[in-house]
């Protein structure tokens, strides 16, 4: 039962919706993993990483430039 929470718990952190992750769960209990819907939504954190990652560093760029307006850093 830990584990099967374990993994609803994953699931929802990675953006899964909850009937998704209940259909990853055969009537029984068994595991039953969409490993197309798995690998879908690991393609979307990858570009959401992508585009945090360039915003963290705009703002980091712009807090540290020193230049008299924002608009004249390179």
């Amino acid at each position: 039962m830990l584990e099967r929470l374990a993994l609803i718990a994953l699931g929802k952190a990675a953006g899964l919706a909850l009937d998704e992750i209940g259909a990853m769960f055969t009537p029984e209990g068994a595991l039953a993993i969409d490993r197309q819907l798995l690998l879908a939504r690991a393609d979307d954190l990858d570009r959401t990483i992508r585009q945090l990652t360039a915003m963290r560093d705009g703002l980091r760029h712009a807090a540290r430039c020193r230049a008299p307006s924002h608009l004249e850093c390179p």
